[in-house]
């Protein structure tokens, strides 16, 4: 399963490593859609990368100061800063490659 991050926990998750954040919403469609896959990547990368969600309704804030406009947004950072960004529900194989490229 992937982590569920609150605007407390957020930063400290980020901070160091690899870690693949999605910024979703209950009510989105295509969000839903990826879920199953960001929870199989969060088994799958266990012990290597975080894998993380953040509601966007719940926390709108911390949405809009990660410049997030459109769900679902995917994105990777790495010991603490952005280094890729997709938005819309994405193949498996496309995010473990994002991954992969910041191993």
């Amino acid at each position: 399963m992937a982590i569920i991050l609150t605007d407390a926990d957020l930063r400290t998750q980020i901070a160091s490593g690899v870690a693949l954040v999605d910024f979703w919403a209950a009510w989105c469609g295509p969000c839903r859609m990826v879920a199953p896959v960001i929870d199989e990547l969060a088994a799958d990368y266990e012990g290597r990368a975080k894998v993380c969600k953040i509601d966007v309704d719940a926390y709108g804030e911390t949405a809009a100061e990660f410049g997030v406009m459109s769900i679902p947004a995917l994105i990777v950072f790495k010991d603490g800063a952005e280094v890729e960004r997709v938005v819309g529900a994405r193949p498996k194989a496309e995010l473990a490659a994002l991954l992969d490229k910041h191993l």
